[in-house]
């Protein structure tokens, strides 16, 4: 009973302004019935915890904490638009990496190309993390770091570009358009997954038409460039695969930001030696290309790429991705002036398929 009185009083002064007992010996019992029940209404709100008292009544929910009045946690339209934006600009710099490349090569050696790739967007990531105030990764993330750096910094972008040396620009789109499907299968044995049998099919009918395409194109027998590429297939997804993991505990962008400061010592080192061996012949096109491989395919792609991820979900962004190796053959013939093989345009449309198989029998 005294708090009771005790909340009246306080009650009655909040709306008289005047703490006096001759007005709280005025209230009625009704009153003080209704203060009591408003009073012990506010108490629950503000301490949630006091409301399993036994001497409490049951508290009314107040009007404001209606459901109808919660915005709901989906994206917006506009949020979602924007996501698809983000990651469609992502596909388009991954589309023309192997032009750069192409064009890269007109002013430098295959190994100062991809050293130079490596130190130019381990800086502009540098960047981004010290401007963002990123903490350092946890000790036990270090290891995948670095299988990241190997496969996605230095191995992928090494391979490809010896096998561009051989092989045009179509012929290894054709190749690499694999890369989703056997990203898959490398993230299926790592995480112990058990894949549907359609699932396999589909990877084994996509690696066929892929075989089929490099022998055919190859005069029937596989070339140096082919074993490049292939190469470069497993190493990547690799890459991919522990990426994908450390994307559980921190944003994409980071673990490809940390996984190119990682690789700064060897790249620095790759750039001293290999400048001093291979000849540089600076042109437009060839620095062109190293800024475009160094800057956005290499970093600023795999930003906005991981951000309209976020945004859109993993499923979604990946059937953008399928566009890719169309959009490279594509490239090769509007910037390089390359002449598409009649076989090239079909196998890309059979990987295509095959991948939009795996994608939904995963889902």
């Amino acid at each position: 009973m005294k708090a009771q009185d005790s909340a009246t009083a306080q009650v009655s002064i909040a709306v008289s302004g005047r703490p006096t007992a001759t007005a709280m010996a005025k209230t009625s019992t009704a009153d003080r019935c209704t203060t009591d029940r408003s009073t012990t209404v506010t108490e629950t709100a503000a301490h949630p915890t006091a409301s399993g008292s036994p001497t409490d009544p049951p508290a009314t929910p107040a009007p404001a904490a209606s459901p109808a009045a919660t915005p709901p946690p989906t994206a917006t339209p506009p949020a979602a638009r924007g996501g698809t934006l983000l990651a469609a600009l992502g596909v388009l710099a991954f589309s023309l990496t192997f032009p750069s490349t192409v064009w890269g090569l007109d002013s430098f050696g295959p190994w100062s190309l991809v050293a130079l790739r490596s130190v130019l967007a381990a800086l502009i990531a540098g960047g981004f993390l010290l401007a963002r105030r990123v903490p350092l990764p946890d000790r036990r993330h270090w290891g995948p770091l670095v299988a990241v750096g190997c496969g996605v910094v230095i191995g992928f972008p090494l391979l490809t570009t010896l096998a561009l040396q051989s092989s045009s620009t179509s012929h290894a789109a054709v190749v690499v358009g694999l890369l989703p499907l056997t990203t898959a299968l490398f993230a299926a044995l790592r995480t112990g997954r058990r894949p549907s049998r359609t699932f396999w099919g589909a990877a084994v009918a996509g690696a066929a038409v892929v075989l089929g395409f490099t022998v055919a194109e190859s005069g029937g027998s596989l070339q140096r460039g082919d074993l490049y590429l292939f190469g470069a297939l497993l190493v990547c997804a690799v890459g991919y695969t522990e990426g994908g993991r450390l994307a559980a505990h921190m944003p994409g962008w980071q673990v490809i930001g940390w996984a190119l400061l990682l690789c700064l010592p060897l790249s620095l080192t790759g750039a001293a030696v290999a400048l001093s061996i291979e000849p540089v012949e600076l042109t437009a096109r060839g620095v062109t290309g190293l800024v475009w491989v160094a800057a956005v395919s290499t970093f600023l792609g795999l930003y906005v790429w991981y951000r309209g991820m976020a945004a859109i979900g993993i499923a979604r962004a990946s059937q953008l991705q399928l566009a890719q190796p169309l959009l490279t053959l594509v490239w090769s013939v509007a910037l390089l002036g390359e002449r598409l093989a009649p076989a090239a345009p079909l196998a890309a449309a059979g990987v295509l398929v095959c991948i939009a198989v795996t994608q939904r029998a995963r889902s």
